[in-house]
């Protein structure tokens, strides 16, 4: 177990003590926002935009710019859905779980592609093609995207978008040498699975309220 340990904090023997705390910063209110979807709550924004927040500016640092665009997105991605979560069907009750129609299945489709695009010809721009976590990165960055804009929408299928880029991202953030995001990806794994259950058993429900 300390071998374990060892290697872990190995990985942060010359990074820098901020980008360390901003790292556990964001991971803990990466967490918070996963769980507060999970529950259908709407703190699942506020939560995930601090995040977001924090990890442009790591990403940015560590040169993964496929996973800063999708930071940089999910932020303007929990404005809209903090936006839609909180309309309203009647007086008392708010827009609820769906699942995704034909157009949506074909737009998710468009925005894979088109993110697979934009973020390839981004990093052949800036010269970042130079190591295998550029093409993982870019592939991520498409499931994530279109993850999170049927998360926004509050569409099921959201949660199989991002188990399938959880478990991508775990293997990439340890040979980054980000532990701990690794960890959190893990740990998002898990409860994305639990997310989509929960959601399930949910479809078509209307909630009175978005805070539980």
């Amino acid at each position: 177990m300390n071998h374990i340990f060892d290697w872990i904090f190995a990985q942060y023997n010359d990074v820098p003590i901020h980008l360390i705390i901003l790292e556990s910063v964001g991971v803990l209110f990466g967490l918070l926002s996963v769980i507060y979807s999970k529950r259908e709550n709407i703190l699942v924004f506020p939560t995930g935009i601090i995040s977001t927040s924090v990890f442009v500016y790591i990403l940015l640092v560590y040169g993964l710019l496929g996973d800063m665009m999708i930071n940089a997105y999910y932020f303007s991605m929990s404005m809209y859905g903090w936006y839609l979560w909180t309309r309203k069907v009647d007086a008392t009750h708010f827009i609820p779980i769906t699942r995704t129609t034909a157009k949506e299945k074909k737009w998710s489709i468009v925005l894979f592609v088109f993110t697979v695009l934009f973020v390839v010809l981004l990093y052949a721009i800036f010269d970042k093609f130079n190591s295998w976590t550029a093409y993982v990165d870019t592939l991520t960055t498409a499931i994530f995207f279109v993850g999170m804009w049927l998360m926004a929408k509050k569409k099921i299928e959201n949660w199989i978008y991002w188990i399938i880029g959880d478990i991508i991202s775990v293997p990439l953030y340890l040979y980054k040498g980000l532990v701990f995001t690794a960890l959190q990806y893990f740990v998002f794994t898990g409860i994305a699975i639990l997310g989509y259950i929960a959601w399930k058993k949910s479809i078509g429900k209307s909630p009175q309220t978005l805070l539980r």
